[in-house]
């Protein structure tokens, strides 16, 4: 399972990739949601000592950064599986059989929403709406949109991402 990262956790490598992100970014007003976006690609997620880092590298407040953070479901505090499996539960997803995709991989994959599978591979979540309503329902694993899924071919797309 994914550890939490403190600062003492952060890996050579990894401290410098964030302190070329916080020099290309220093000074320029209006970065945080870019800063943000890199900082959670080089960590898998934002553990408070990345932001404290990042409202100090840009000059403004951790109350902001935090905000930001906690206001877009596309950043994680938590840390996540390898791959990140969201299923759409809006209107037409949750009525075309959204939550049966769902219960599925909870069952299959033993994990409940918000968590990460006991190997680390799998992070579960649900979206409240893809915009493509007419393709539901909608699953997106990682950044790969699948359409008009049904319980019965979950866990086949499931497959080819380990």
């Amino acid at each position: 399972m994914s550890q939490v990262i403190t600062e003492e956790s952060i890996s050579p490598q990894q401290e410098e990739a964030l302190e070329r992100i916080f020099q290309e970014y220093a000074g320029k007003k209006g970065a945080l949601i870019q800063v943000l976006h890199a900082v959670q690609n080089v960590l898998g997620y934002l553990p408070r000592e990345a932001l404290k880092k990042v409202a100090q590298a840009l000059d403004i407040p951790l109350s902001e950064v935090y905000g930001v953070v906690t206001f877009y479901h596309f950043f994680s505090m938590k840390p996540r599986g390898k791959h990140v499996i969201q299923v759409c539960l809006g209107t037409a997803c949750y009525v075309r059989g959204g939550q049966a995709i769902l219960d599925k991989l909870r069952k299959d994959l033993e994990v409940d929403i918000g968590s990460i599978t006991s190997d680390g591979l799998y992070s579960l979540e649900v979206m409240r709406c893809a915009g493509a309503c007419g393709l539901a329902p909608v699953v997106r694993i990682d950044n790969d949109v699948h359409k008009r899924v049904s319980p019965s071919q979950i866990m086949d797309i499931i497959k080819s991402y380990e």
